[in-house]
Protein backbone atom coordinates (compact mmCIF):
# COMPACT_ATOMS: atom_id res chain seq x y z
CA UNK A 1 0.00 0.00 0.00
CA UNK A 2 1.14 3.52 -0.79
CA UNK A 3 0.73 6.41 1.61
CA UNK A 4 -0.87 9.46 0.08
CA UNK A 5 -0.66 12.87 1.70
CA UNK A 6 -2.04 16.28 0.94
CA UNK A 7 0.77 18.59 -0.15
CA UNK A 8 -0.04 22.24 0.61
CA UNK A 9 2.22 23.51 -2.16
CA UNK A 10 0.71 21.26 -4.81
CA UNK A 11 -2.81 21.61 -3.39
CA UNK A 12 -3.62 17.96 -3.91
CA UNK A 13 -2.92 14.50 -2.57
CA UNK A 14 0.24 12.84 -3.82
CA UNK A 15 1.98 9.53 -3.32
CA UNK A 16 4.57 9.74 -0.57
CA UNK A 17 7.94 8.33 -1.57
CA UNK A 18 10.69 9.19 0.92
CA UNK A 19 14.00 10.48 -0.34
CA UNK A 20 15.78 7.54 1.27
CA UNK A 21 14.00 4.19 1.17
CA UNK A 22 12.75 3.18 4.60
CA UNK A 23 13.58 6.54 6.20
CA UNK A 24 11.56 9.73 6.74
CA UNK A 25 13.01 13.13 7.61
CA UNK A 26 10.45 15.42 9.20
CA UNK A 27 10.57 18.98 10.56
CA UNK A 28 7.68 20.53 12.48
CA UNK A 29 7.81 24.11 13.72
CA UNK A 30 7.82 24.29 17.50
CA UNK A 31 6.66 26.92 20.00
CA UNK A 32 7.76 30.44 20.73
CA UNK A 33 8.23 30.09 24.47
CA UNK A 34 6.72 33.21 26.02
CA UNK A 35 3.66 31.50 27.56
CA UNK A 36 2.03 28.12 28.09
CA UNK A 37 0.68 26.70 24.83
CA UNK A 38 -3.03 26.82 24.05
CA UNK A 39 -5.12 23.94 22.73
CA UNK A 40 -4.86 25.26 19.18
CA UNK A 41 -1.08 24.79 19.38
CA UNK A 42 -1.68 21.39 20.95
CA UNK A 43 -3.87 20.35 18.03
CA UNK A 44 -0.93 20.86 15.64
CA UNK A 45 1.53 18.98 17.83
CA UNK A 46 -0.88 16.09 18.45
CA UNK A 47 -1.66 15.85 14.72
CA UNK A 48 1.98 15.53 13.69
CA UNK A 49 2.69 13.17 16.58
CA UNK A 50 -0.07 10.95 15.18
CA UNK A 51 1.47 11.15 11.70
CA UNK A 52 4.90 10.33 13.05
CA UNK A 53 3.58 7.35 15.04
CA UNK A 54 1.80 5.96 11.99
CA UNK A 55 4.88 6.26 9.80
CA UNK A 56 6.84 4.38 12.44
CA UNK A 57 4.14 1.70 12.63
CA UNK A 58 4.38 1.30 8.88
CA UNK A 59 8.05 0.51 9.34
CA UNK A 60 9.76 3.81 8.53
CA UNK A 61 12.75 5.05 10.48
CA UNK A 62 11.57 8.59 11.24
CA UNK A 63 13.91 11.42 12.19
CA UNK A 64 11.72 14.10 13.74
CA UNK A 65 13.09 17.59 14.42
CA UNK A 66 11.19 20.32 16.24
CA UNK A 67 12.70 23.65 17.20
CA UNK A 68 12.14 25.93 20.17
CA UNK A 69 12.09 29.66 19.41
CA UNK A 70 13.64 31.05 22.57
CA UNK A 71 14.52 34.55 21.32
CA UNK A 72 11.68 36.66 19.94
CA UNK A 73 9.87 39.98 20.33
CA UNK A 74 7.13 38.36 22.44
CA UNK A 75 9.64 36.81 24.83
CA UNK A 76 11.46 40.13 25.21
CA UNK A 77 8.17 41.97 25.80
CA UNK A 78 7.14 39.54 28.55
CA UNK A 79 10.56 39.72 30.16
CA UNK A 80 10.39 43.52 30.27
CA UNK A 81 6.89 43.40 31.76
CA UNK A 82 7.98 41.01 34.49
CA UNK A 83 11.40 42.49 35.21
CA UNK A 84 13.21 39.34 34.14
CA UNK A 85 15.66 38.45 31.43
CA UNK A 86 14.47 36.97 28.15
CA UNK A 87 16.55 33.88 28.92
CA UNK A 88 14.69 33.34 32.20
CA UNK A 89 11.30 33.64 30.51
CA UNK A 90 12.34 31.29 27.69
CA UNK A 91 13.75 28.70 30.11
CA UNK A 92 10.56 28.66 32.19
CA UNK A 93 8.23 28.20 29.25
CA UNK A 94 10.47 25.74 27.42
CA UNK A 95 10.30 23.48 30.45
CA UNK A 96 6.54 24.05 30.68
CA UNK A 97 6.08 23.20 27.00
CA UNK A 98 7.95 19.92 27.33
CA UNK A 99 5.87 19.04 30.39
CA UNK A 100 2.64 19.89 28.58
CA UNK A 101 3.65 17.71 25.65
CA UNK A 102 4.43 14.79 27.93
CA UNK A 103 1.09 15.26 29.69
CA UNK A 104 -0.69 15.18 26.30
CA UNK A 105 1.10 11.99 25.26
CA UNK A 106 3.20 13.66 22.55
CA UNK A 107 6.56 11.99 21.96
CA UNK A 108 9.78 13.97 22.30
CA UNK A 109 11.40 14.90 18.98
CA UNK A 110 14.65 13.21 18.06
CA UNK A 111 16.25 16.66 18.01
CA UNK A 112 14.93 19.76 19.77
CA UNK A 113 17.28 22.62 18.83
CA UNK A 114 16.94 25.99 20.54
CA UNK A 115 17.35 29.12 18.47
CA UNK A 116 19.81 30.70 20.91
CA UNK A 117 22.09 27.68 20.58
CA UNK A 118 22.13 27.77 16.77
CA UNK A 119 23.15 31.39 16.13
CA UNK A 120 26.39 30.52 14.22
CA UNK A 121 24.41 28.47 11.68
CA UNK A 122 21.99 31.37 11.20
CA UNK A 123 24.78 33.90 10.72
CA UNK A 124 26.37 31.60 8.14
CA UNK A 125 23.08 31.31 6.27
CA UNK A 126 22.49 35.07 6.29
CA UNK A 127 25.99 35.69 4.93
CA UNK A 128 25.39 33.09 2.23
CA UNK A 129 22.25 34.95 1.17
CA UNK A 130 24.10 38.28 1.07
CA UNK A 131 26.91 36.76 -0.99
CA UNK A 132 24.36 35.34 -3.43
CA UNK A 133 22.61 38.65 -3.94
CA UNK A 134 19.45 37.58 -2.10
CA UNK A 135 19.90 39.77 0.98
CA UNK A 136 21.25 43.18 1.89
CA UNK A 137 22.38 45.02 5.03
CA UNK A 138 21.20 48.44 6.22
CA UNK A 139 22.76 49.87 9.41
CA UNK A 140 23.07 46.48 11.08
CA UNK A 141 19.74 45.08 9.87
CA UNK A 142 19.74 42.44 7.13
CA UNK A 143 16.75 41.89 4.85
CA UNK A 144 15.86 39.15 2.40
CA UNK A 145 15.16 40.53 -1.08
CA UNK A 146 11.89 38.78 -1.83
CA UNK A 147 11.88 39.55 -5.56
CA UNK A 148 15.26 37.88 -5.95
CA UNK A 149 13.44 34.57 -5.53
CA UNK A 150 11.01 34.25 -8.48
CA UNK A 151 9.03 31.38 -6.94
CA UNK A 152 7.96 33.44 -3.92
CA UNK A 153 4.27 32.89 -3.17
CA UNK A 154 4.20 29.40 -4.69
CA UNK A 155 3.69 27.63 -1.36
CA UNK A 156 0.79 29.74 -0.14
CA UNK A 157 -0.68 30.32 -3.61
CA UNK A 158 -0.20 34.09 -3.60
CA UNK A 159 0.71 36.44 -6.41
CA UNK A 160 3.73 38.49 -5.41
CA UNK A 161 2.46 41.54 -7.29
CA UNK A 162 -0.75 41.52 -5.25
CA UNK A 163 0.93 41.19 -1.85
CA UNK A 164 1.38 43.92 0.69
CA UNK A 165 4.07 44.39 3.30
CA UNK A 166 3.47 43.79 6.95
CA UNK A 167 5.12 40.44 7.61
CA UNK A 168 5.89 39.61 11.18
CA UNK A 169 9.26 41.18 12.04
CA UNK A 170 9.33 43.43 9.00
CA UNK A 171 10.27 46.37 11.19
CA UNK A 172 13.80 46.40 12.49
CA UNK A 173 13.01 49.15 15.01
CA UNK A 174 10.10 51.38 15.94
CA UNK A 175 8.65 53.86 13.45
CA UNK A 176 10.11 55.11 10.22
CA UNK A 177 12.57 52.34 9.38
CA UNK A 178 10.42 50.61 6.75
CA UNK A 179 11.60 53.14 4.21
CA UNK A 180 15.10 51.65 4.35
CA UNK A 181 13.92 48.42 2.76
CA UNK A 182 14.21 48.13 -0.98
CA UNK A 183 10.78 46.55 -1.22
CA UNK A 184 7.91 46.52 1.31
CA UNK A 185 7.77 42.71 1.01
CA UNK A 186 11.36 42.20 2.15
CA UNK A 187 11.65 40.64 5.59
CA UNK A 188 14.25 40.68 8.36
CA UNK A 189 16.94 38.02 8.52
CA UNK A 190 19.00 39.77 11.17
CA UNK A 191 17.95 42.59 13.51
CA UNK A 192 20.37 45.17 14.90
CA UNK A 193 20.69 45.17 18.68
CA UNK A 194 18.54 47.47 20.76
CA UNK A 195 19.31 48.44 24.37
CA UNK A 196 18.40 45.78 26.90
CA UNK A 197 17.72 43.05 24.34
CA UNK A 198 19.68 39.81 23.95
CA UNK A 199 22.20 40.04 21.13
CA UNK A 200 25.09 38.25 19.46
CA UNK A 201 28.04 39.50 17.46
CA UNK A 202 27.84 39.18 13.69
CA UNK A 203 29.54 40.57 10.57
CA UNK A 204 26.84 43.29 10.56
CA UNK A 205 27.28 44.24 14.19
CA UNK A 206 25.59 43.09 17.39
CA UNK A 207 22.06 41.80 16.90
CA UNK A 208 19.74 38.82 16.87
CA UNK A 209 18.13 36.62 14.23
CA UNK A 210 14.78 37.25 12.60
CA UNK A 211 12.07 34.68 13.20
CA UNK A 212 12.06 32.96 9.80
CA UNK A 213 15.79 32.30 9.54
CA UNK A 214 15.80 29.98 12.56
CA UNK A 215 13.94 27.05 11.01
CA UNK A 216 15.86 27.26 7.73
CA UNK A 217 19.20 27.04 9.52
CA UNK A 218 18.16 24.29 11.92
CA UNK A 219 16.39 22.04 9.41
CA UNK A 220 19.41 22.28 7.11
CA UNK A 221 21.80 21.44 9.95
CA UNK A 222 19.91 18.46 11.35
CA UNK A 223 18.17 17.00 8.29
CA UNK A 224 20.06 18.29 5.27
CA UNK A 225 18.33 19.46 2.10
CA UNK A 226 16.00 18.46 0.76
CA UNK A 227 14.12 16.63 3.51
CA UNK A 228 10.83 14.77 3.26
CA UNK A 229 8.14 16.62 5.22
CA UNK A 230 7.81 20.09 6.69
CA UNK A 231 4.80 20.53 8.95
CA UNK A 232 3.03 23.09 11.09
CA UNK A 233 -0.27 24.82 11.67
CA UNK A 234 -2.07 26.34 8.70
CA UNK A 235 -1.49 29.80 10.17
CA UNK A 236 2.24 29.33 9.47
CA UNK A 237 1.89 28.69 5.75
CA UNK A 238 2.20 32.42 5.13
CA UNK A 239 4.39 34.21 5.80
CA UNK A 240 6.56 31.93 7.94
CA UNK A 241 6.80 28.86 5.74
CA UNK A 242 6.75 30.90 2.55
CA UNK A 243 9.75 32.84 3.84
CA UNK A 244 11.55 29.71 5.06
CA UNK A 245 11.19 28.13 1.64
CA UNK A 246 12.33 31.27 -0.20
CA UNK A 247 15.46 31.93 1.82
CA UNK A 248 16.47 28.26 1.97
CA UNK A 249 16.08 27.55 -1.74
CA UNK A 250 17.71 30.87 -2.63
CA UNK A 251 20.69 30.06 -0.41
CA UNK A 252 21.30 26.44 -1.35
CA UNK A 253 19.83 26.24 -4.83
CA UNK A 254 17.79 23.11 -4.23
CA UNK A 255 14.36 22.04 -3.00
CA UNK A 256 13.88 22.81 0.69
CA UNK A 257 11.14 20.36 1.71
CA UNK A 258 9.71 17.73 -0.63
CA UNK A 259 6.26 17.95 0.98
CA UNK A 260 4.45 20.61 3.00
CA UNK A 261 1.73 19.59 5.44
CA UNK A 262 -0.48 21.86 7.55
CA UNK A 263 -3.01 21.14 10.27
CA UNK A 264 -6.33 22.98 10.44
CA UNK A 265 -7.28 25.67 12.93
CA UNK A 266 -9.18 25.09 16.16
CA UNK A 267 -12.36 26.93 17.16
CA UNK A 268 -14.16 27.09 20.50
CA UNK A 269 -17.91 26.51 20.18
CA UNK A 270 -17.73 27.50 16.49
CA UNK A 271 -15.90 30.76 17.27
CA UNK A 272 -12.29 31.67 16.67
CA UNK A 273 -10.27 31.23 19.85
CA UNK A 274 -9.02 34.58 21.11
CA UNK A 275 -8.33 36.38 24.35
CA UNK A 276 -10.75 39.15 23.39
CA UNK A 277 -13.64 36.65 23.21
CA UNK A 278 -12.71 35.14 26.55
CA UNK A 279 -12.44 31.62 25.09
CA UNK A 280 -8.66 31.29 25.12
CA UNK A 281 -7.86 27.86 26.59
CA UNK A 282 -4.39 26.76 27.65
CA UNK A 283 -3.54 23.09 27.29
CA UNK A 284 -2.44 22.55 30.87
CA UNK A 285 -5.71 24.05 32.16
CA UNK A 286 -7.76 21.69 29.99
CA UNK A 287 -5.73 18.70 31.19
CA UNK A 288 -6.45 19.59 34.81
CA UNK A 289 -10.01 18.34 34.29
CA UNK A 290 -9.66 16.12 31.22
CA UNK A 291 -7.90 12.85 30.54
CA UNK A 292 -5.17 13.29 27.89
CA UNK A 293 -6.51 10.29 25.97
CA UNK A 294 -9.98 11.87 25.82
CA UNK A 295 -8.58 15.15 24.53
CA UNK A 296 -6.62 13.25 21.90
CA UNK A 297 -9.72 11.25 20.97
CA UNK A 298 -11.62 14.49 20.40
CA UNK A 299 -8.88 15.98 18.26
CA UNK A 300 -8.46 12.87 16.13
CA UNK A 301 -12.17 12.54 15.47
CA UNK A 302 -11.72 15.43 13.02
CA UNK A 303 -9.34 15.10 10.08
CA UNK A 304 -6.09 16.90 10.84
CA UNK A 305 -6.50 19.33 7.90
CA UNK A 306 -10.08 20.29 8.73
CA UNK A 307 -11.16 22.99 11.19
CA UNK A 308 -11.79 21.49 14.62
CA UNK A 309 -14.66 22.75 16.75
CA UNK A 310 -13.78 22.28 20.42
CA UNK A 311 -16.49 22.30 23.07
CA UNK A 312 -17.09 20.81 26.50
CA UNK A 313 -19.94 18.73 25.05
CA UNK A 314 -17.73 17.27 22.33
CA UNK A 315 -15.00 16.59 24.88
CA UNK A 316 -17.51 14.73 27.08
CA UNK A 317 -18.66 12.69 24.07
CA UNK A 318 -15.05 11.78 23.24
CA UNK A 319 -14.46 10.74 26.84
CA UNK A 320 -17.59 8.57 26.77
CA UNK A 321 -16.45 6.92 23.53
CA UNK A 322 -13.05 6.24 25.07
CA UNK A 323 -14.70 4.78 28.18
CA UNK A 324 -16.74 2.39 26.03
CA UNK A 325 -13.54 1.05 24.48
CA UNK A 326 -11.83 0.80 27.87
CA UNK A 327 -14.77 -1.10 29.33
CA UNK A 328 -14.75 -3.48 26.37
CA UNK A 329 -11.02 -4.14 26.79
CA UNK A 330 -11.42 -4.69 30.54
CA UNK A 331 -14.26 -7.10 29.82
CA UNK A 332 -12.08 -9.06 27.43
CA UNK A 333 -9.24 -9.12 29.95
CA UNK A 334 -11.56 -10.38 32.66
CA UNK A 335 -13.11 -13.07 30.48
CA UNK A 336 -9.70 -14.29 29.33
CA UNK A 337 -8.27 -14.38 32.85
CA UNK A 338 -11.30 -16.37 34.03
CA UNK A 339 -11.28 -18.93 31.22
CA UNK A 340 -12.69 -22.30 32.23
CA UNK A 341 -10.59 -25.44 31.72
CA UNK A 342 -12.49 -28.02 29.75
CA UNK A 343 -15.26 -25.68 28.67
CA UNK A 344 -16.42 -26.05 25.06
CA UNK A 345 -15.09 -23.59 22.51
CA UNK A 346 -17.94 -21.15 21.87
CA UNK A 347 -16.10 -18.39 20.00
CA UNK A 348 -15.75 -18.69 16.22
CA UNK A 349 -11.98 -18.24 16.18
CA UNK A 350 -11.71 -18.13 12.40
CA UNK A 351 -14.42 -15.48 12.08
CA UNK A 352 -12.97 -13.34 14.87
CA UNK A 353 -9.49 -13.62 13.39
CA UNK A 354 -10.85 -12.49 10.03
CA UNK A 355 -12.55 -9.52 11.70
CA UNK A 356 -9.29 -8.49 13.36
CA UNK A 357 -7.45 -8.74 10.04
CA UNK A 358 -10.18 -6.73 8.30
CA UNK A 359 -9.99 -4.04 10.97
CA UNK A 360 -6.23 -3.72 10.58
CA UNK A 361 -6.64 -3.47 6.81
CA UNK A 362 -9.37 -0.82 7.11
CA UNK A 363 -7.27 1.09 9.64
CA UNK A 364 -4.22 1.09 7.36
CA UNK A 365 -6.26 2.08 4.31
CA UNK A 366 -7.72 5.03 6.20
CA UNK A 367 -4.36 6.21 7.49
CA UNK A 368 -2.70 5.71 4.10
CA UNK A 369 -5.26 8.15 2.70
CA UNK A 370 -3.73 11.35 4.09
CA UNK A 371 -3.73 10.08 7.69
CA UNK A 372 -7.50 9.89 7.99
CA UNK A 373 -7.69 9.30 11.74
CA UNK A 374 -11.52 9.63 11.96
CA UNK A 375 -11.94 6.72 9.53
CA UNK A 376 -9.21 4.78 11.34
CA UNK A 377 -11.07 5.25 14.62
CA UNK A 378 -14.19 3.99 12.85
CA UNK A 379 -12.37 0.75 12.01
CA UNK A 380 -11.42 0.36 15.68
CA UNK A 381 -14.98 0.94 16.90
CA UNK A 382 -16.27 -1.61 14.39
CA UNK A 383 -13.81 -4.19 15.72
CA UNK A 384 -14.79 -3.43 19.32
CA UNK A 385 -18.44 -4.08 18.45
CA UNK A 386 -17.62 -7.33 16.67
CA UNK A 387 -15.50 -8.63 19.54
CA UNK A 388 -18.18 -7.68 22.08
CA UNK A 389 -20.74 -9.61 20.06
CA UNK A 390 -18.44 -12.63 19.80
CA UNK A 391 -18.10 -12.99 23.59
CA UNK A 392 -21.54 -11.79 24.75
CA UNK A 393 -23.01 -14.05 27.46
CA UNK A 394 -20.34 -16.67 26.89
CA UNK A 395 -18.06 -18.60 29.22
CA UNK A 396 -14.66 -18.86 27.54
CA UNK A 397 -12.47 -21.90 27.21
CA UNK A 398 -8.70 -21.56 27.31
CA UNK A 399 -8.62 -21.73 23.49
CA UNK A 400 -11.29 -19.04 23.28
CA UNK A 401 -9.29 -16.89 25.68
CA UNK A 402 -6.27 -16.98 23.38
CA UNK A 403 -8.13 -15.72 20.32
CA UNK A 404 -10.04 -13.13 22.35
CA UNK A 405 -6.77 -11.86 23.82
CA UNK A 406 -5.37 -11.53 20.30
CA UNK A 407 -8.37 -9.43 19.32
CA UNK A 408 -8.05 -7.36 22.48
CA UNK A 409 -4.36 -6.73 21.74
CA UNK A 410 -5.28 -5.62 18.21
CA UNK A 411 -7.63 -2.97 19.57
CA UNK A 412 -5.02 -1.65 21.98
CA UNK A 413 -2.30 -1.68 19.32
CA UNK A 414 -4.29 0.33 16.78
CA UNK A 415 -5.27 2.91 19.38
CA UNK A 416 -1.62 3.23 20.41
CA UNK A 417 -0.68 3.97 16.79
CA UNK A 418 -2.88 7.06 17.15
CA UNK A 419 -1.25 7.82 20.49
CA UNK A 420 -4.37 6.94 22.50
CA UNK A 421 -3.33 5.07 25.62
CA UNK A 422 -6.04 3.22 27.54
CA UNK A 423 -6.19 3.32 31.31
CA UNK A 424 -5.20 -0.01 32.81
CA UNK A 425 -6.77 -1.72 35.80
CA UNK A 426 -4.23 -0.17 38.12
CA UNK A 427 -5.36 3.28 37.00
CA UNK A 428 -8.95 2.26 37.68
CA UNK A 429 -8.05 0.96 41.11
CA UNK A 430 -6.40 4.23 42.00
CA UNK A 431 -9.84 5.85 41.68
CA UNK A 432 -11.54 3.42 44.08
CA UNK A 433 -12.83 5.09 47.25
CA UNK A 434 -10.63 4.41 50.30
CA UNK A 435 -13.77 3.39 52.25
CA UNK A 436 -13.71 0.07 50.41
CA UNK A 437 -10.68 -0.95 52.50
CA UNK A 438 -12.65 -0.53 55.74
CA UNK A 439 -15.58 -2.44 54.22
CA UNK A 440 -13.28 -5.33 53.32
CA UNK A 441 -11.78 -5.33 56.81
CA UNK A 442 -15.28 -5.53 58.31
CA UNK A 443 -16.88 -8.09 55.98
CA UNK A 444 -13.91 -10.09 54.61
CA UNK A 445 -11.25 -9.85 57.30
CA UNK A 446 -8.93 -7.98 54.92
CA UNK A 447 -5.88 -6.54 56.65
CA UNK A 448 -4.14 -4.68 53.82
CA UNK A 449 -4.27 -1.14 52.50
CA UNK A 450 -4.78 -1.64 48.75
CA UNK A 451 -8.23 -0.76 47.37
CA UNK A 452 -8.06 -3.24 44.48
CA UNK A 453 -7.04 -6.06 46.82
CA UNK A 454 -9.88 -5.05 49.14
CA UNK A 455 -12.44 -5.42 46.35
CA UNK A 456 -11.04 -8.83 45.41
CA UNK A 457 -11.26 -9.93 49.04
CA UNK A 458 -14.88 -8.83 49.20
CA UNK A 459 -15.76 -10.75 46.05
CA UNK A 460 -14.09 -13.88 47.42
CA UNK A 461 -15.98 -13.48 50.69
CA UNK A 462 -19.25 -13.06 48.80
CA UNK A 463 -18.59 -16.15 46.65
CA UNK A 464 -17.90 -18.23 49.75
CA UNK A 465 -21.00 -16.89 51.49
CA UNK A 466 -23.20 -17.71 48.49
CA UNK A 467 -21.73 -21.23 48.37
CA UNK A 468 -22.54 -21.67 52.06
CA UNK A 469 -25.96 -20.00 51.57
CA UNK A 470 -25.01 -17.32 54.03
CA UNK A 471 -27.18 -14.72 52.33
CA UNK A 472 -26.76 -12.11 55.03
CA UNK A 473 -23.01 -11.86 54.37
CA UNK A 474 -23.44 -12.13 50.57
CA UNK A 475 -26.07 -9.39 50.53
CA UNK A 476 -24.01 -7.28 52.91
CA UNK A 477 -21.06 -7.34 50.51
CA UNK A 478 -23.29 -6.51 47.55
CA UNK A 479 -25.06 -3.68 49.34
CA UNK A 480 -21.87 -2.30 50.84
CA UNK A 481 -20.15 -2.15 47.46
CA UNK A 482 -23.26 -0.64 45.83
CA UNK A 483 -23.31 2.12 48.46
CA UNK A 484 -19.75 3.02 47.46
CA UNK A 485 -20.58 3.16 43.74
CA UNK A 486 -19.65 -0.39 42.67
CA UNK A 487 -21.79 -2.73 40.58
CA UNK A 488 -21.55 -6.52 40.84
CA UNK A 489 -22.43 -8.65 37.83
CA UNK A 490 -22.80 -12.43 38.20
CA UNK A 491 -21.62 -14.27 35.08
CA UNK A 492 -21.07 -17.93 34.17
CA UNK A 493 -17.40 -17.34 35.01
CA UNK A 494 -18.05 -15.79 38.40
CA UNK A 495 -18.77 -12.36 39.80
CA UNK A 496 -17.17 -9.24 38.37
CA UNK A 497 -17.25 -5.72 39.65
CA UNK A 498 -17.20 -2.33 37.95
CA UNK A 499 -16.88 1.09 39.51
CA UNK A 500 -18.49 4.32 38.45
CA UNK A 501 -19.65 2.95 35.08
Amino acid sequence: MTIRLYDTKLRRKVDFTPLVEGKVSMYVCGPTVYNRIHIGNARTFISFDMIRRYLQWRGFDVTFVQNVTDVDDKIIKRANEEGRTAAEVAAEYTEAFIGDMHAAGVQDPDVRPKATEEIPAMIELVQRLIDGGHAYEVDGDVYFAVRSYPAYGGLSGRNIDEMEGGHRELRADGQGLEDRKRDPLDFALWKAAKPGEPSWESPWGSGRPGWHIECSAMSHKYLGLPFDIHGGGSDLAFPHHENERAQSEAAWGCTFANHWMHSGMLQINAEKMSKSLGNFMLLYEVLETTRPAALRMLMLQTHYRSPLDFSEDRLAEADAALTRIENAVRNLDWLASNAVDGAPDVVDAAALGAQVAAAREAFAQAMDDDFNAPAALGAIFTLVGEVNAAVADKSLSVADAEVVTTARDGIVELLAVLGIQLEDDQDEGAAYPPEVIALAADLAGYGGADAMEAVEALLEARALARKEKNWAVADGVRDGLAALGFTIEDTPQGARVSYGA
